[in-house]
């Protein structure tokens, strides 16, 4: 498969999301992820941190509830992007990894709730956007 093609079965070409470069730029400079987030609440990657820093401090709940956001705002930019609810979504491309790692939040604090259900739908969605995702974020 490429980036830009159909893969050989035929299925949907890969969903490649814009680089929002503003809040990219914030988040790099050092700028907190709760203020990115205020300024620019569609951005995922900044929910996506923020559920990482929850869940490093041990506020399981709320990184759940920041992951589910940056999951959401993820799934409306890719369906803005061409997708059609399945097809890859590659980890390589770099404004994917927002998505990605909050969907990946996600699916780890339904885990730590015992939302199984739902972590194994989680795990399932990361696999198939991308199966280079896992392993990329379980070294987070």
């Amino acid at each position: 498969m490429t980036l830009t093609g159909r893969d050989l079965l035929g299925g949907p070409p890969p969903t490649l999301l814009p680089d929002e470069v503003a809040p990219r730029g914030l988040l790099e400079g050092g700028t907190p992820a709760a203020e990115v987030a205020a300024t620019y609440p569609t951005h995922s990657a900044a929910w996506a941190d923020l559920a990482f820093e929850a869940y490093t401090r041990g506020a399981v709940i709320e990184s759940y509830a920041y992951a589910r956001v940056g999951y959401h705002r993820g799934l409306d930019a890719l369906r803005r992007n061409g997708w059609k609810g399945f097809g890859p979504v590659p980890w390589s491309h770099r404004p994917n990894q927002g998505f990605l790692r909050a969907l990946y939040a996600l699916g780890r604090a339904a885990d730590a709730i015992s939302e199984t259900d739902e972590a194994a739908r989680i795990s399932t969605f990361l696999d198939e956007s991308d199966p280079a995702a896992r392993p990329a974020l379980d070294g987070l």
